[in-house]
């Protein structure tokens, strides 16, 4: 005999209306991620210009692009606010303290 294959609901099915992601993600880090791309383009333009021996291709360009992609986007990443909680109150009953 076959066996008979039960398909679920549309209301049995769960839907995730919300990203996971924006709980950290917050406005600054999108400050912090469109200034690393400005940098990084920046950086990439004062690459092409002038001969390859010039000082904005050998100096600033390079300290720039390591800037963007080492500092500046990582910082978007990791950066998150500091919530501020309530501390618990410290119990002087607590075993050792008298």
């Amino acid at each position: 005999m076959a066996k008979k294959i039960i398909r679920k609901s549309l209301k049995q099915i769960k839907k995730i209306d919300a990203s996971p992601f924006s709980i950290y993600w917050e406005k600054m880090n999108y400050y912090f991620l469109a200034a690393g791309l400005l940098v990084v383009v920046v950086g990439f333009y004062l690459l092409s210009i002038g001969t390859w021996d010039s000082f904005s291709s050998l100096v600033i360009a390079p300290l720039l692009l390591f800037a963007g992609y080492v500092l500046i986007f990582p910082a978007s990443i990791f950066y998150r606010k500091k919530s501020i909680q309530e501390k618990p109150r410290e119990d002087n009953s607590a075993i050792g303290k008298s």
